[in-house]
Formats: C-alpha cells, sequence, structure tokens
C-alpha cells in the first residue's frame, strides 16, 4: 500500500463514515443483541497455547482476489472448530471486499471474540462495530492523530470493545503506548511499500511493556516462525492471507497450530 494509497483509503473512510452518521443510517445490522465484551477478545489472546486471530477477507491490495468463493461465514466456523482463539473480519468494501454485515453473521453463527478490522477514523465506526457484535476494532496509528487515536481508545472502551492497536515502527509504537492502548499489533508489512519487513518484530518486541498483549501481524505462515515470535515475548498471531489461499482454511489453522505446538 503506497503512502498515497494510504491517504486514499483513510481520506474515503471517513468521508463514508460522516456521510453515514449524517444521514442516520441505521448501524444496527442484526448482530443478534450480543453484548460487546472486549475483556474476552484480551483474555483469549492471553490463554495458554498457541493464540491465533484468524482471518476472513476476500481481498487484499497486495495480492488481489484471494478466495473467489468466499463464505465468511462457514470460514469462521471452520476457525472455531480448528482452535482459533479470535476472529478478524474484514469490512472495509473499496480494497478489502468486505461488509460489516459479514461481521454480523459471524456473530450469530460463532462464539469467539471477533474483531472488526478496518480503517476506523470516526466513532460512529466505533459505534457500527458494536451494534455489528465485535468485541474489539483495529485502530491503525499511522492512519491517526495522537487526539485521534486517545478518542478511539475512549470511545472502544466506553463501548466494552477491545483496541487492537496497530504500529508498524518505534514512533508508532510509543504513540500506542502514550494514547493507552494495551494490546498492540505489531504489523510487518510496511504500509508505505507492501513489502514484508519482518526485523520490526525483532526490534519492537523488547520495547512492548509487561503486561500490554503483543500481536504479531502478517507474513507468518510456519510453525517454526510462531514459535520463534513467541520465543520473543509475542502473546498472538493476526493470520489472513495464509488460510484465504487454502481450499479448507480451518484445516489450514488446525495444522498451522499442530506445528506451532510441534517440538523443533
Amino acid at each position: 500500500m503506497t503512502g498515497d494509497l494510504l491517504t486514499t483509503v483513510v481520506a474515503a473512510a471517513r468521508r463514508s463514515a460522516l456521510e453515514r452518521e449524517r444521514r442516520r443510517i441505521s448501524s444496527d445490522v442484526g448482530a443478534g443483541g450480543r453484548v460487546s465484551d472486549g475483556g474476552r477478545f484480551v483474555d483469549a489472546l492471553s490463554a495458554p497455547g498457541v493464540r491465533i486471530i484468524a482471518e476472513c477477507k476476500r481481498r487484499s491490495p497486495s495480492r488481489g482476489v484471494l478466495r473467489a468463493a468466499y463464505d465468511p461465514v462457514e470460514i469462521a466456523r471452520s476457525y472455531e472448530r480448528a482452535g482459533a482463539a479470535a476472529v478478524s473480519v474484514l469490512t472495509e468494501p473499496t480494497f478489502f471486499d468486505g461488509r460489516l454485515a459479514d461481521l454480523a453473521s459471524i456473530r450469530r453463527a460463532v462464539d469467539l471474540p471477533l474483531l472488526r478490522k478496518d480503517f476506523i477514523v470516526t466513532e460512529y465506526q466505533v459505534a457500527e462495530a458494536t451494534s455489528a457484535g465485535a468485541d474489539a476494532v483495529l485502530l491503525i496509528a499511522a492512519a491517526l492523530s495522537q487526539g485521534e487515536l486517545a478518542a478511539l481508545l475512549a470511545r472502544a472502551a466506553a463501548d466494552r470493545l477491545a483496541a487492537l492497536v496497530e504500529v508498524h515502527d518505534a514512533a508508532e509504537l510509543d504513540r500506542a503506548l502514550n494514547a493507552g492502548a494495551r494490546v498492540i499489533g505489531v504489523n510487518s508489512r510496511n504500509l508505505r511499500t507492501l513489502e514484508l519487513q519482518p526485523a520490526v518484530f525483532d526490534e519492537l518486541a523488547p520495547r512492548i511493556p509487561e503486561g500490554v498483549v503483543a500481536v504479531a501481524e502478517s507474513g507468518l505462515a510456519t510453525g517454526q516462525a510462531l514459535r520463534r515470535l513467541r520465543d520473543l515475548g509475542y502473546d498472538a498471531f493476526l493470520i489472513g492471507e495464509r488460510f484465504m489461499t487454502e481450499s479448507n482454511p480451518g484445516e489450514a489453522l488446525a495444522g498451522l497450530i499442530a506445528s506451532a505446538r510441534a517440538v523443533p
């Protein structure tokens, strides 16, 4: 994702959310009345074992369409059967072919904690996540000013949502911690080049304080990689494309968990 594209996506997300709010479009997409529980999301990432946030997404800007026959509910069910700690649901429509309704449908089908993954830049989007049944939202530090980040963290907490604050370098990590983030996602994919830079995992791990949940994101494909990152101090892993390109995402997840548990 180039810097210009990131700016474009964030601006489009902001315009769309403000327009929905202006028109008072209902954000209740039918989550079945489920109350959000951010604490459950955080606890799931801290439980014993190999903790993977398994992602549902049809498309990505870096690889295009990942899964032409995309059934997010069935994919989420397969993740639950395979032992996922939580499910991440892409809801951004333009670049990921996502829908907020996908999250609501998954909420009615599975009991796992759910993360709304989108370009969250307004409090209205946090309210939408709550109505759709999310337990957590993704906040991308690079897309937000410090004031916006703090305000969105506060709004998420008020709505009983956890917030996974995504960072890509030491400066963004410092900003996230100063804003009060308690769950940090270190993304090895450079937002400006879309290249993977796995060295950032090693660079940032020692800087994440005790008591803050650390999540490694992007480029994770093997049990050996997960074991190494767990030794560095990462509590959980967010993985999507690795599963989306497999014929059976749930079986792929189960295989990766078994591999990560194996003694090298």
